[in-house]
């Protein structure tokens, strides 16, 4: 195994998907200390280095500490407000709802309130809107059917930050609102009881890359510091702890893609080891209806698993089915709502493949495609809204550039759009700017994913706008576009040894990259298209040795088309765990290839 040398990777300036080829940056006197200190071999120690760790912090960062890197609860503005006012609401057995949103964060943030009040004797009211037919977030009507259902009081997670009218509507009808959220907001907070959300102007807790569900858990900590100095726990009632839901917190910070850094990333690693005991019932029935096995977990099982059922509902079944199933004790009902769920995704799966082929089909088709264009806007008729936004990223990934899909409802003159983006465009900002400028009825989001509500009419001048602001930063992104690459391998020496040495840096996800492993030259032999577009392959070096590899979703990309024709080129990859009929080897997940006749002098 080799570094590759400065500049471009292997002299790859321009891939097959357009990319140059770089050595992730790392610093060498670093890598040096983290091979001294910790015996890492060297490609495993620039690694490390390279994800931005300092000479003092590796031991930490292989071994992350919940100990150590637990924020203080009081950090975070409003939270030990929220504390008193939830545990005075326990003690007092007053009527409280979990309003949650209706994805993976909501869920598992809205099941770790629930155990935690059933800890104490309470049994909250769970409340999940649809996201057909009541949109995102609260609404006056939302709280005005628990205020007359009795609820006193009530804790919005993964939602809330933004939502002003509803908040004021909720006071103006007697009903306290406690907001959990992580979501970017303005200066001025909605007029809630209390406002917990580490992305919310003036926090100095420094949590900004928390999902819900890690601010939720830190909530438990000071529910539990609150509860504890009241003297509410006894040996009749022991301190509940708090680490048995360590799950659901990783769940919600892997589903929301949040930056796996510092204390979301020790949250992460702790919850995934928690998970692997399978003693949530609701996740380990999810993964019997998935026909997954019960080995250790991982983030290919929350995220790809797990995840997408527990979505299945909010998307085109009912909200409240991924939450109930995290938070039930009851194995019967855990087993039905894992089936209907299952059943679900299913269902989502043939309607996101559908309208996947009609936009393409639409933008190949017709002059609304032009291949010079910066940014994808896309509309259908009856476009289902609950999987719109994985259809873009579908587009997006086909297209590399960032695509919003708009479905349109013709009766109500209304549609729904949801957009996902790339590095170094940020379309939320985009579309909060075109919300200002009157364009949308509604919407906002983050640099790389959004969401909207605009008039059919607008649709054309939302594509110039989006055209006109985002032109000049895709250039610049396409123009620095890279993959940054961590180690040079060959076929020969690629087996599972080397996957488990580098799987001490996980858990992976954004922040904390998966490592990315090139090959030199190697023959692309028994190349077969697989169905959905996949194309499988084996890489043979020139030293002998082979290497199974595969390219997914690649049978229409010139990456597919070369991989399919032979011969010899660069690939760079990811490796992943082949552990077949009891093999225990290991397979490459192609992101990439290059021609080597291509090589840059």
């Amino acid at each position: 195994m080799t570094q590759a040398r400065e500049g471009a990777f292997l002299g790859v300036d321009r891939s097959l998907s357009g990319r140059t080829w770089r050595s992730r940056p790392g610093d060498t006197v670093t890598a040096r200390g983290f091979q001294l200190q910790l015996g890492l071999s060297q490609p495993l120690a620039l690694a490390l280095a390279s994800r931005g760790v300092r000479q003092d912090g590796g031991e930490t960062y292989l071994r992350p500490s919940l100990k150590v890197q637990f924020p203080d609860p009081s950090s975070f503005m409003d939270m030990d407000k929220a504390a008193r006012l939830l545990v005075d609401a326990a003690e007092r057995q007053r009527a409280v709802a979990v309003f949650a949103d209706y994805d993976v964060d909501g869920a598992s943030s809205a099941a770790q309130l629930i155990r935690w009040f059933r800890s104490l004797g309470v049994e909250l009211t769970l409340y999940v809107p649809d996201r057909i037919t009541e949109g995102y977030g609260p609404s006056p009507l939302a709280f005005r059917r628990l205020k007359d259902q009795g609820v006193d009081l009530v804790v919005t997670v993964d939602c809330g930050a933004m939502a002003h009218d509803a908040i004021l509507a909720a006071g103006e009808m007697g009903l306290e609102v406690v907001v959990i959220d992580h979501h970017m907001m303005r200066e001025d907070p909605p007029a809630a009881a209390a406002v917990v959300n580490p992305n919310r102007p003036g926090c100095n807790s420094g949590q900004g890359m928390l999902a819900a569900a890690g601010v939720t858990f830190v909530l438990l900590a000071a529910l539990n510091r609150e509860a504890r100095r009241r003297g509410l726990f006894s040996e009749d009632r022991p301190e509940p702890d708090i680490r048995q839901w360590l799950d659901l917190a990783a769940m919600g910070a892997i589903c929301d893609v949040t930056q796996l850094v510092e204390f979301n990333r020790a949250l992460t690693f702790h919850g995934l080891k928690r998970m692997s005991g399978w003693n949530n019932i609701g996740l380990a029935a999810l993964m019997e209806a998935a026909n997954s096995p019960l080995t250790a977990a991982s983030v290919f099982h929350a995220g790809f698993v797990l995840g997408p059922r527990i979505n299945a509902g909010g998307r085109i079944g009912r909200a409240d089915l991924g939450a109930r199933l995290l938070s039930t004790d009851d194995p019967a009902e855990a087993k039905d709502l894992a089936a209907q769920l299952n059943t679900l995704n299913a269902e989502r799966r043939e309607v996101e493949q559908k309208l996947v082929e009609d936009a393409v089909a639409m933008l190949e088709g017709s002059s609304n495609f032009n291949p010079d264009q910066s940014v994808i806007v896309v509309a259908g008729e009856g476009w289902h809204p609950g999987v719109i936004g994985i259809v873009a990223s579908r587009l997006r990934e086909r297209y590399r550039k960032p695509v919003v899909v708009i479905g349109i409802d013709t009766a109500a003159d209304a549609a729904k759009g949801s957009g996902r983006s790339q590095p170094g465009v940020n379309l939320g900002g985009a579309i909060s700017a075109a919300f200002e400028q009157g364009l949308l009825m509604a919407g906002g989001g983050h640099a790389m994913a959004a969401g909207l509500t605009i008039r059919p009419a607008m649709i054309p001048q939302l594509r110039d706008f989006l055209e006109e602001r985002l032109g000049p930063e895709r250039a610049a992104a396409v123009d620095s576009e890279s993959l940054e690459i961590d180690a040079l391998v060959a076929p020969g020496v690629v087996n599972r040894a080397l996957y488990d040495e580098f799987q001490q840096l996980s858990p992976f996800g954004p922040g904390n990259p998966e490592p990315v492993f090139a090959l030199d030259g190697v023959r692309i032999e028994r190349p077969m298209m697989l169905k959905g577009g996949h194309v499988r392959v084996t890489l043979a070096g020139p030293a002998g040795g082979g290497l199974k590899a595969v390219a997914w979703r690649a049978g229409e990309t010139e990456l597919g088309r070369r991989l399919m024709a032979g011969g010899s080129l660069h690939v760079v990859g990811r490796l992943k765990p082949d552990d077949w009929q009891g093999r225990s080897s290991v397979e490459l997940e192609i992101d990439d290839a290059a021609d080597p006749r291509m090589r840059t002098i």
